[in-house]
């Protein structure tokens, strides 16, 4: 398929947003992508995001760097939070305030410049950490934004914000990432991964994507520290 359509679609270097990324190409999208260097606890997401743009051979990877961590209130910005590493109940304190607000504002703002309409991200609203900007009102409310805020929106057609993943569960993403031939190894999940990349196995983040690949029936080729 001819790829003519751009799209910006947020890369973070774990296991959905490879998957969205797969989907978008799947569809005949020129990709653009975007990872944030956010102060979250460890790079070895960033490196997988860039090592995914260089295998998916995008057009471009951005990585666009933000003081999140400087407004505390997450486990995954403040080194004093500790990462839960059992099942709670609410809102988790691994949730980073308006996380998605701004990394989808970043993303529209460069969408806009590129004279892309599509923008994808890799929000769930099945199996998830229950956080308020993966829901499914959300992603809605922000597209109708995204055509009142900017002149694109105004004068053009639009813009479409894509959650490809929104209503699936963690096994039927990693079963259609199988049929997109998208190699896992290559993704990072954990919350507190270590320099290598290697996960805990013990955090949220690890328990839905290990529960996910044994659903799926799939080899989990995921690295963990040893204990």
């Amino acid at each position: 398929m001819t790829q003519s359509r751009k799209a910006v679609v947020l890369l973070s270097g774990g296991l959905d947003s490879a998957t969205v990324l797969a989907m978008a190409q799947a569809e005949g999208f020129l990709c653009h992508t975007v990872s944030f260097d956010y102060g979250q606890r460890h790079r070895a997401e960033l490196d997988a995001a860039a090592k995914l743009a260089r295998q998916s051979a995008v057009a471009e990877h951005k990585v666009i760097t933000l003081g999140l961590g400087g407004m505390g209130g997450s486990a995954l910005t403040d080194e004093s939070l500790a990462v839960p590493e059992s099942p709670q109940a609410g809102i988790p304190v691994t949730y980073v305030p308006a996380r998605n607000t701004v990394f989808l504002a970043l993303a529209l703002g460069w969408a806009e410049v590129l004279d892309a309409r599509d923008i994808f991200i890799g929000v769930n609203a099945v199996d998830y950490s229950g956080y308020p900007d993966c829901r499914p009102a959300f992603i809605e409310a922000f597209e109708r934004m995204a055509n009142l805020a900017t002149r694109a929106g105004v004068e053009g057609e639009g813009f479409r914000i894509r959650a490809p993943l929104q209503d699936m569960s963690k096994a039927q993403i990693i079963e259609a990432g199988q049929r997109l031939g998208l190699d896992y190894s290559l993704t990072v999940s954990c919350y507190q991964a270590d320099s290598q990349g290697r996960a805990c196995g013990r955090c949220d983040s690890c328990r839905l994507r290990t529960a996910g690949f044994a659903a799926a029936g799939v080899v989990d080729p995921t690295l963990y520290r040893p204990e």
